[in-house]
């Protein structure tokens, strides 16, 4: 089984808290996750803020999640049913990620294994990570950027954005 873990936990400081971005944005990213066919379910790591999210999608509180995203990412793991295989790791931010790279690193994981498989846009690493079981002891603080990886071009497909101003 794959779960999505939708990072959700910062405070968000630079985009303003009224409403959190993760409230705007969050919407648009659960859309996605619903529209990718290799999920077997989603959970929301929070944070700073309480969200408010549809019926369907679990939500963990993290506590420790000013420790930076890799502590609200293990938070999320270890969350997640014990029959997991791995996690497809997002962020709550990104809300022109296309289905088609979830279902893409699924695929490739699928095919080729690895422990971690990102998707890159341009040449240039970003989300969504697929983390197997295995890579998930290894989560620093930092998160899984920090992580060596496989790569899978994504570059017919729009990059998932990042917002961190209001628009």
């Amino acid at each position: 089984m794959i779960f999505a873990v939708v990072l959700a936990a910062g405070a968000s400081s630079r985009y303003g808290t009224s409403p959190p971005k993760q409230q705007e944005l969050l919407p648009h990213v659960l859309a996605a996750l619903r529209r990718a066919a290799s999920l077997d379910g989603v959970l929301v790591v929070a944070g700073a803020h309480a969200l408010d999210v549809d019926a369907g999608v679990d939500v963990v509180q993290c506590p420790d999640w000013e420790r930076g995203p890799g502590a609200s990412l293990r938070c999320g793991l270890e969350a997640l049913p014990a029959s997991a295989e791995a996690a497809v790791v997002v962020l709550a931010d990104g809300p022109d990620l296309d289905p088609r790279a979830i279902d893409r690193l699924v695929e490739s994981w699928r095919r080729e294994g690895g422990d971690v498989v990102a998707a890159t846009y341009g040449g240039v690493r970003l989300h969504p990570v697929l983390l197997a079981r295995s890579a998930w002891p290894l989560v620093p603080d930092a998160g899984a950027r920090g992580l060596e990886a496989r790569l899978v071009a994504c570059d017919d497909l729009a990059p998932p954005g990042d917002v961190d101003v209001r628009r």
